[in-house]
């Protein structure tokens, strides 16, 4: 199997081409300040992801950024943190500051004159498309929560993917499923049949950070630890 059999890449966005952990512990600063060290970068994280995963079983109907207000509220009040709602609002707007990888937009130009370009992310559009100014690529197509009504893991966020670009003729033996996220991503990629490519963007560390661990390590067929070595690969399947 080569990279070079596919024609579309659908892609998470938020942890594979926007480094979510960064933007999300920038973003947290008024909350983490105020505990003076007490708790580590892997500890907010994992915090963050499981209040985060709660609240959008709960409320799927929500956007993502209304979800984040919710999240931060959370983790307060779990550490015993005094918070305005504003200020709740103000980390669930803070999306839009979240930066790209370094490598991402220059992976996606490359990608882009090989393959159909898909995003399938647990966002609202609005804070999508502001993201996107930092990919610097138009995409072929942007599904998101928002438009679905539901967040990965479920199965909804793929069916919904799958049969859109049905319709415009790809298959499953057509797409490569790219994401960082074993839990919102690669197991439900492989329920549903698809191949995936693995952006191993936390390498070198523990854990799976803001996504949720899976309940069982789920099947890949490719793995890179960033974009830039997921083009580079292509190029070397396309010069060999």
């Amino acid at each position: 199997m080569k990279l070079s059999d596919f024609k579309v890449l659908t892609f998470d966005c938020y942890g594979t081409l926007i480094d979510w952990e960064s933007g999300m512990l920038s973003a947290l600063a008024p909350l983490t300040d105020k505990l003076g060290g007490s708790v580590t970068r892997n500890e907010i994280l994992e915090a963050h992801g499981r209040h985060e995963s709660s609240q959008q079983r709960q409320t799927p109907y929500k956007r993502y950024r209304e979800i984040l207000a919710v999240v931060y509220r959370r983790l307060a009040e779990e550490r015993g943190v005094e918070t305005s709602w504003n200020e709740c609002v103000q980390y669930g707007n803070s999306v839009k500051d979240w930066p790209a990888f370094s490598d991402s937009a220059e992976a996606l130009h490359y990608l882009k004159q090989h393959y159909k370009l898909v995003i399938l992310s647990n966002i609202d559009n609005e804070s999508f498309a502001e993201s996107n100014k930092k990919l610097g690529v138009q995409f072929d197509a942007i599904y998101t929560a928002e438009d679905i009504g539901s967040y990965k893991p479920s199965d909804g966020n793929f069916e919904y993917m799958l049969s859109a670009l049905q319709t415009r003729g790809y298959e499953k033996t057509d797409i490569l499923h790219t994401a960082e996220s074993m839990f919102h991503d690669h197991a439900p990629a492989n329920r549903h049949g698809l191949k995936s490519s693995w952006i191993y963007r936390r390498h070198g560390q523990q854990g799976f950070g803001a996504a949720m661990p899976p309940e069982e390590m789920p099947h890949y067929d490719f793995r890179f630890n960033s974009m830039k070595e997921m083009a580079a690969e292509h190029k070397r399947e396309m010069n060999g």
